[in-house]
């Protein structure tokens, strides 16, 4: 039996819910007294959310500005597709076939990025994508896991913020995606697992590019 959340575990959950939902982006201000009034909390309370997720690596102290939302970089990014690498290529590999329970919320999370595509909401687009890449890791049946891939998510949404144009960043992930449920769904894990790892390298190129400046000369 799990022991109830405590207070400071919600509010860290909320906030973290928050930036993988694209509501609290790269270099905004988590000031003290705001977070007190909207979680009816104490300070204490707010400042130990606030600590845990400066250990996940969502959130740093900035002298005279305080807690910020991290803008990560370069080595971040490469960190992240380290861990997204062995997660998720492994639970395809290890993965039993595919239920119809797993299916069915791999195709929620694409049918909701279609649907948000439909309405140009470019955030939700990769809100319900990183959920579909949350389900892969869900493969490998391990709460643990997925709680750890959960902060991973969400530093990747704080990368996602640096695309200047969200569109074009997300357009080109949503047919991969369902190609990759599609052959899990087949059974043929072998396709799947390339298929991903070639996403995989695509997108993290893709997000290095734009985090290095441009070469003047």
């Amino acid at each position: 039996m799990t022991s109830p959340l405590s207070l400071a575990d919600q509010i860290t959950l909320e906030l973290r819910a928050d930036i993988i939902g694209g509501r609290l982006i790269p270099g905004m201000a988590l000031i003290e007294n705001n977070l007190v009034s909207a979680y009816n909390a104490s300070r204490n309370t707010i400042r130990e959310a606030l600590h845990r997720l400066g250990q996940e690596g969502l959130t740093r102290y900035v002298r005279n500005k305080g807690v910020m939302v991290r803008r990560l970089g370069v080595d971040d990014v490469r960190d992240v597709f380290k861990v997204r690498r062995t997660l998720e290529l492994q639970a395809i590999l290890t993965s039993k076939p595919l239920s119809e329970y797993q299916s069915d919320r791999m195709l929620e999370a694409l049918e909701a990025a279609e649907l948000a595509r439909e309405r140009e909401d470019w955030r939700a687009v990769g809100t319900h994508g990183l959920a579909f890449h949350q389900h892969i890791v869900g493969l490998m049946r391990s709460p643990l896991l997925d709680e750890f891939f959960t902060n991973v998510v969400a530093q990747l949404r704080l990368v996602f913020c640096s695309a200047p144009d969200e569109a074009r960043f997300q357009a080109p992930w949503l047919a991969r995606d369902r190609q990759i449920h599609d052959l899990l769904a087949e059974g043929n894990k072998r396709a799947a697992h390339d298929e991903l790892s070639l996403y995989l390298d695509d997108s993290e190129q893709l997000l290095l590019h734009l985090l290095t400046p441009a070469n003047p000369h």
